[in-house]
């Protein structure tokens, strides 16, 4: 099993981090500018049976440094619609 190194980012696990960096983010900055849902759209692209909803909460929750389960419902909710939407 590989091993990862920490992260730096709230609620981005090393192996997540990983994927991450596979679809050209590799910083906060990174994924400010691309978004949780685009990112996390690209991720479930690149491993549908791996990426559940959990990590689009974990994405927004790395923008805004919350930990994924202090995010608002209703914020899931819009970014769950965000993501149904296409």
């Amino acid at each position: 099993m590989p091993k990862y190194s920490p992260t730096p980012l709230k609620n981005i696990g090393p192996k997540t981090m990983v994927w991450l960096n596979e679809i050209g983010i590799h910083s906060l900055e990174d994924l400010e500018a691309v978004g949780a849902v685009e990112a996390y759209k690209r991720l479930k692209a690149l491993y549908p049976h791996k990426v559940s909803l959990n990590a689009l909460w974990g994405l927004q929750g790395a923008i805004l440094n919350l930990h994924w389960n202090m995010l608002p419902p209703e914020m899931k909710e819009e970014l769950r619609a965000q993501v149904e939407a296409d």
